[in-house]
């Protein structure tokens, strides 16, 4: 049951990231660069928190 409560919640980051990636390239021409630039930190961010999340769950289930 943790595990689908996992899985959940990382679709729903991956939804999240999609919604932003399309708003982000709809709107490239009005973005401001320190704008640009704290997104592309919390995607970097986000990946280290799925990479670590994927590890969990593999040591989990072994």
């Amino acid at each position: 049951m943790d595990n689908e409560r996992v899985i959940l919640a990382i679709g729903r980051i991956e939804r999240a990231l999609s919604r932003i990636e399309s708003i982000k390239s709809n709107r490239a021409a009005e973005i401001d660069p320190a704008l640009e630039a704290r997104h592309e930190a919390l995607k970097a961010e986000m990946r280290q928190a799925i990479e670590t999340i994927d590890g969990l769950i593999e040591r989990q289930e072994h």
